[in-house]
């Protein structure tokens, strides 16, 4: 039997509705502004005719399930929401075909892209990576998984609200890249696998949050996902 220095981090996962099982998670994806009028408010519009895709990852240790209260992050002073629909990878694949890519999808979610935008934006317009401002611990807020194996979802209401005011009110039918299209185009970089999460990209109307406030987010016909922001520690 292998024995380890200390004791490994556990298996992060999140419940499965109507199953006693739980998904565990292997990777975290995230697609970079993948609504138009997100990007122009980021103040960097998308010509989907002259690029791709892109992506950054958050570690799974980010992860926390909807519900919870989580501290608000050190070195920050503009700690933003991004509300999204979360595409759960059900089977291996690597350089998927658009046709074959529903083939993929055991699931989805509702989930909370948090980031650190001061410094994310620092980085962003230095060149450097974005971790400081993305991959932030209990950063990554996902509901359970509702399983839809081998359906796109391509149409639906997704919205979000602060302390019950609505900041952000979309349709997933906006998103740029299409979820085939997302699928399709990271099994060209990554062998995907089960327990992957794809992160698909927020609409407009991303804003700060301070101690004390209630987010609350839903994907129509998927599911819904709530967090508390707790006092810095």
């Amino acid at each position: 039997m292998t024995q380890y220095l200390f004791t490994p981090p556990a298996i992060q996962s999140l419940p499965i509705r109507g199953k006693a099982e739980r998904f565990p998670i292997n990777r975290i994806f995230c697609v970079g502004r993948n609504y138009h009028a997100h990007a122009v408010e980021m103040g960097k519009p998308v010509d989907k005719s002259a690029e791709r895709p892109f992506y950054f990852t958050k570690s799974p240790q980010t992860l926390v399930q909807s519900g919870a209260t989580v501290a608000y992050p050190p070195g920050t002073n503009n700690y933003h929401f991004e509300m999204e629909l979360v595409l759960a990878v059900g089977q291996a694949g690597f350089r998927v075909s658009a046709e074959k890519a529903h083939e993929m999808i055991y699931g989805y979610a509702a989930g909370l892209d948090m980031t650190r935008r001061d410094l994310q934006l620092v980085a962003r317009d230095k060149g450097r990576p974005w971790d400081l401002g993305k991959d932030i611990e209990e950063g990554s807020v996902c509901s359970e998984i509702v399983p839809m194996e081998g359906q796109i979802v391509d149409q639906g209401a997704i919205a979000l609200e602060v302390n019950g005011a609505t900041k952000q009110s979309s349709d997933v039918a906006k998103l740029i890249w299409n979820i085939r299209e997302i699928i399709a185009d990271l099994s060209q970089f990554y062998h995907l696998q089960p327990g992957d999460l794809i992160y698909t990209g927020t609409p407009e109307g991303v804003g700060a949050v301070v101690a004390g406030d209630r987010i609350t987010g839903r994907v129509e016909g998927v599911a819904e996902v709530a967090l508390t922001v707790g006092p810095a520690e």
